[in-house]
């Protein structure tokens, strides 16, 4: 399996002979164990002793839907950090602009307007914020290219600039915050979830309610958030690469 994960980070531009020099596998080992790599569909060969990902491996791929992996992995863990934070925790992700939520926990879940499944818009919530900051750039001005923006609250932001500025704030940082621009008397934190690349595939929140401009508790969140998506991030990807 090591050997597989060389191989297929290298996207095919080095020997097999090569790679196992530099992964301390003995040349005649890693030909050997190739060999049974191909004939399984996992790798294709491409000439020059360079290899690609295979058929079989590019069909496991496909049936792979991230989004309810870290949906499962997520959905044990996030009622244990809703009770320590006293706020209703959500898992979501980005399909078509929209936030879509993945998982939802908390004593409050319930009284919450957000559902499992539903979607809602991005730009004025935590999570949407951070998902985001966490597009190509050429997708976050597409995106950016849609407003002004609907005011949900007097808080929301509407304006794309103000919206960019605050999407530059929240890839700096690493996190996000939702200062009752969804709905009145509501805030959130939000945090990424990330592969191993540091690609955001996710984002994390904890919602509450807030007495109006009393923000200040929401950065105590930070790092009980940080902490959890790191867990997810291990169970889904593995060790981090970043």
């Amino acid at each position: 399996m090591a050997l597989l994960d060389a191989i297929l980070a290298d996207g095919g531009r080095s020997g097999i002979s090569e790679l196992a020099r530099g992964h301390a596998v003995p040349v005649a080992t890693a030909h050997r164990h190739v060999v049974s790599l191909v004939e399984e569909g996992l790798l294709t060969p491409v000439g020059g002793g360079r290899h690609v990902a295979g058929p079989r491996l590019i069909r496991l791929g496909a049936a792979v839907d991230l989004a309810q992996v870290l949906a499962r992995i997520a959905a044990p863990l996030l009622p244990g950090l809703a009770r320590d934070l006293g706020a209703v925790v959500q898992l979501g992700t980005l399909e078509n602009d929209m936030v879509t939520y993945r998982v939802k926990a908390g004593n409050a879940a319930s009284g919450l307007f957000t559902q499992v499944g539903g979607q809602l818009e991005a730009y004025c919530s935590g999570i949407g914020k951070v998902l985001l900051a966490g597009l190509p750039e050429a997708d976050r001005e597409r995106y950016l290219a849609n407003g002004p923006f609907i005011a949900l609250t007097g808080q929301t932001i509407t304006a794309p600039e103000a919206l960019a500025a605050e999407l530059a704030v929240v890839a700096r940082d690493g996190y996000a915050f939702d200062r009752e621009e969804i709905a009145e008397g509501l805030a959130c934190a939000a945090v990424p979830v990330c592969d191993r690349a540091g690609a955001v595939v996710a984002a994390l929140s904890a919602s509450g309610p807030v007495h109006p401009g009393r923000y200040e508790a929401l950065r105590d969140r930070i790092g009980p958030l940080k902490a959890m998506a790191t867990r997810i991030e291990a169970a889904a990807f593995g060790a981090a690469d970043r």
